[in-house]
């Protein structure tokens, strides 16, 4: 069963974000499975879980297969092409699209630790040596 044709970067919530991240991790799965993998995570109850699984299918973000008498959900929306547009759309939003703001509100609010900024001066070499 094919979900509604949708944009590969479906905007998804946060709740449905937590379901994503559950099919990211191994798919296909069922709405039993997704609610065992989200019970320490989450107080949901299976509705709350169909409910979350019925928007994500809608959205275009998963597709479903008959098995049986159950559906197996697995991802369309990729994970990296997610992340991607959030980041894009939280830097846009927040600091203008501009990185060096984001990076120096993010270091006066959690101190960098050594390995933290090492990788960061490795970036920037990786980027000027590009």
């Amino acid at each position: 069963m094919s979900p509604p044709d949708q944009a590969a970067t479906t905007s998804i919530s946060e709740a449905e974000a937590q379901v994503m991240e559950v099919l990211w991790q191994r798919h296909p799965q069922s709405t039993d499975e997704i609610a065992q993998a989200l019970v320490e995570r989450q107080d949901w109850q299976l509705a709350t879980i169909k409910t979350l699984v019925n928007r994500l299918f809608n959205k275009g973000a998963i597709s479903a297969e008959k098995d049986g008498r159950r559906y197996l959900y697995s991802p369309v929306l990729q994970r990296e092409s997610w992340l991607s547009a959030q980041s894009m759309g939280l830097l846009d939003r927040l600091f203008q699209g501009r990185l060096t703001p984001l990076v120096a509100h993010f270091s006066a609010q959690r101190k960098l630790d050594a390995a933290e900024l090492k990788a960061l001066k490795q970036l920037i070499q990786d980027y000027e040596n590009d």
